[in-house]
């Protein structure tokens, strides 16, 4: 199942990786074992924020993925089944229209 995680990187966790300079192959080595499909990088609500999308075949995949992100930055972790276009149209929306109208 195709999941978005919304990863809230901690101010003084993240600014620490930052000045001692390993921010980013720690964030390499955390990507290099996930393999998501899509990566970005923002902000919401005041801290730094990852947006990823990746596969989880079955929930006890969820540790694999949250894991990483907990033990290396004490990060804030939501994650949500989500759709492509072509999932939604394969969802049958018509008839459950038609069975809840």
């Amino acid at each position: 199942m195709r999941m978005m995680m919304i990863v809230s990187l901690p101010t003084a966790k993240f600014n620490a990786a930052v000045k001692d300079g390993t921010a980013g192959a720690k964030i390499g080595r955390i990507l290099d074992a996930l393999k998501p499909e899509s990566v970005y990088f923002s902000d919401a609500h005041g801290h730094r924020t990852a947006y990823l999308v990746v596969n989880c075949p079955d929930a006890s995949k969820i540790p694999s993925l949250a894991e990483p992100w907990f033990l290396t930055f004490e990060a804030d972790i939501h994650m949500h089944a989500c759709m492509t276009p072509e999932d939604l149209q394969l969802a049958g929306l018509e008839n459950i229209g038609k069975q809840w109208a």
